[in-house]
């Protein structure tokens, strides 16, 4: 973190130092009932608003409310801002904002030398100590002298600038999030017209709430600008550079998911129906989209999965862009009508976000382990296209090519996000209008197969010479009444049909349709041209492994990279690309899914540097694991 002191602030009597720097990783930790998420939330939109780019890591409990004070009980946003162009939310914090003890213990482990922490000393009593193991106060026994600790009673000067409302103790000790956030808005030269309306709309319908939160939240803004314990604030200056012209935005993955969702109902001029039943960390796609029927959309909170992909494939059947929404456990359950959608060949969006698994597993952590279940957890051949974002923002864009593949193709498609990618954000350029692909299909109208004797007929398995897709036929059209259900069709008529060699022959169209599907080749990343190892990567990913190989090339290293966007069909070219090197590297989350894939399918030797944490790579550790491979093949 470079810094650079502004001249001009100083010898300006009492004016304090400005400091300006390239950029900064700030972590908000506390008991889940602190409010950490809603903080740092803030805190990101008015970052996002200077124009600084960023990354954040939200990372809560499973609980809805664990045991206060407690390990367990630890919620924390990691925003890491710049004023250059970012991929990751950060290895290491350069501030940790702890509101108790349980929320320094969980994360100093976690901090630099000379990192700064600011810790709320009201709740650093013996009996909050002792429930998370410490035998001695950590800002009295020196076990911290390695850093720049400020230690500020957050409660009681939020109770005390909160006195005029006649608040509770209790009430007013809710607010001391705003305190801390408009410390840090002070320290970071945040704006705070935002955050004041934000609070207001927030709590509209208690007005007495919502200026309380806006007085501590400028309490703590004044306590930065008067105490003498903070002598320097810093500026980050926004990232021109890295962005191109356009209108910007701060977006979560969930959020451009669902955008991308509408936008793929409008560009199909379909209506959409989103059959789903609530689950971490998916429900946030069921909660947005229910708020906007005015695009014609329909959301149906199902009584359990299977329904919730019943409703959709019905709705598929009628007409519409059918969606489902859920994570492992979900497509778990979802996995027989799937194989209905693969027979029955109608177009409908399985969007798995990834959670941490098996079973329950870790319902707010993240994972890349559903991936062989999205390749094969069905029964007999089922293939099913495969979709995966490598960013928050290209969710949007995920979920418009996933749509594109199901029209066209006539198939489900899954769409693989997950915890990562679905809670964290970045800026987003929003896309014009004429930029967005069009979406419009054709229902089938009339008769299209002519029989011996000069009869035209509805051949609902006739299909595209091209794509292999079958007409999709509205029901309710005349004349194209056709059989559906599980039951193997004949090729051709859709009649029911038991013949061996036909079967076969439906297997194997199923097949060729999803391997003939038009997706883009990859894209190498070799600057020098003669690297002889490539790091290979595919979903959420993409950021930790961009900023290694940025760092192992800023030292002298020469690596290749490439990222998978779409894991079935694979792209043409990927064999071609992994022939081309000495080593091949794939970083997972998981033990080694696409690397087991790429090895049977292409004969390669894809070494797996694998992790299943719950949390994405750090930088730092897969540059040193890049280095190993680096060094190895010299």
């Amino acid at each position: 973190m470079t810094t650079e002191v502004d001249q001009a602030s100083q010898g300006r009597g009492d004016a304090k130092d400005v400091q300006r720097l390239e950029r900064v990783i700030i972590r908000f930790a506390g008991d889940s009932g602190d409010g950490m998420q809603l903080t740092g939330d803030r805190f990101t939109s008015e970052t996002a608003s200077l124009g600084n780019d960023l990354s954040t890591l939200p990372n809560f409990p499973a609980e809805i409310r664990a045991p206060a004070g407690t390990l367990p009980g630890v919620s924390s946003f990691q925003v890491h801002f710049a004023d250059h162009d970012i991929l990751t939310p950060g290895d290491a914090p350069n501030v940790l904002v702890a509101m108790n003890p349980a929320a320094l213990k969980a994360n100093v482990p976690d901090l630099p030398p000379g990192a700064e922490i600011i810790v709320n000393t009201d709740e650093f009593t013996s009996r909050a100590l002792a429930k998370v193991g410490y035998a001695a106060d950590p800002l009295r026994d020196g076990s911290l002298e390695a850093f720049r600790v400020h230690e500020v009673p957050l409660t009681t000067l939020t109770v005390e600038a909160l006195k005029p409302f006649g608040l509770t103790r209790k009430e007013a000790d809710r607010s001391k999030n705003m305190f801390a956030l408009g410390l840090l808005s002070w320290m970071y030269h945040r704006p705070t017209e935002n955050t004041e309306a934000f609070l207001r709309g927030k709590f509209a319908k208690r007005p007495e709430i919502a200026e309380a939160n806006i007085t501590a939240f400028r309490a703590g803004w004044n306590f930065g600008e008067t105490t003498e314990d903070f002598a320097v604030s810093y500026e980050v200056a926004p990232a021109t550079a890295a962005f191109p012209a356009g209108t910007y935005r701060n977006i979560s993955g969930n959020l451009a998911l669902a955008y991308g969702l509408i936008a793929a109902g409008q560009r199909s001029e379909l209506p959409l129906f989103l059959g789903s039943y609530p689950i971490t960390p998916a429900s946030d796609v069921l909660h947005e989209l229910s708020r906007h029927k005015n695009f014609g959309i329909r959301t149906f909170q199902a009584e359990d999965e299977i329904a919730g992909i019943g409703a959709a494939l019905g709705a598929a059947f009628g007409g519409a862009l059918g969606v489902t929404t859920t994570s492992g456990p979900g497509v778990a359950l979802k996995s027989e009508t799937i194989g209905l959608a693969v027979s029955l060949e109608l177009p409908l969006l399985i969007v798995d976000i990834q959670r941490g698994g098996p079973s329950t597993g870790l319902p707010t952590k993240t994972e890349q382990a559903d991936l062989l279940q999205a390749l094969y957890g069905r029964n007999g051949e089922a293939p099913v296209p495969i979709v995966a974002p490598a960013t928050p923002a290209e969710c949007f864009n995920a979920a418009l090519e996933a749509a594109r593949i199901a029209l066209v193709y006539r198939t489900p498609v899954f769409l693989l996000s997950d915890g990562y990618l679905a809670n964290g954000s970045e800026p987003w350029r929003v896309p014009e209008v004429e930029e967005l692909p069009d979406l419009r299909v054709r229902f089938a109208t009339g008769p299209n197969h002519t029989l011996d004797d000069g009869t035209e007929v509805f051949w609902p398995y006739k299909r595209d010479e091209a794509t292999l897709a079958r007409p999709w036929a509205v029901p309710g059209t005349p004349g194209l009444e056709h059989r559906i259900g599980g039951i193997e069709k004949q090729d051709g008529p859709g009649n029911i049909s038991y013949d061996p060699a036909n079967h076969d022959r439906m297997v194997r169209i199923r097949q060729a349709k999803v391997d003939g599907i038009d997706v883009p080749d990859v894209a190498v990343d070799d600057p020098s041209g003669a690297a002889r190892v490539l790091v290979l990567g595919w979903g959420s990913t993409y950021g930790p492994i961009t900023a290694a190989v940025r760092r192992i090339r800023r030292a002298g290293g020469q690596i290749a990279q490439t990222h998978v966007r779409s894991l079935n069909p694979l792209p043409a070219n990927l064999g071609e690309v992994l022939r081309a090197y000495d080593r091949v590297v794939l970083p997972e989350m998981n033990l080694g899914q696409l690397s087991t894939v790429l090895r049977a399918r292409y004969l390669v030797d894809v070494r797996s540097l694998t992790q299943v944490t719950g949390l994405p790579f750090k930088a730092e550790q897969l540059a040193s694991a890049f280095k190993e491979a680096l060094d190895d093949v010299h």
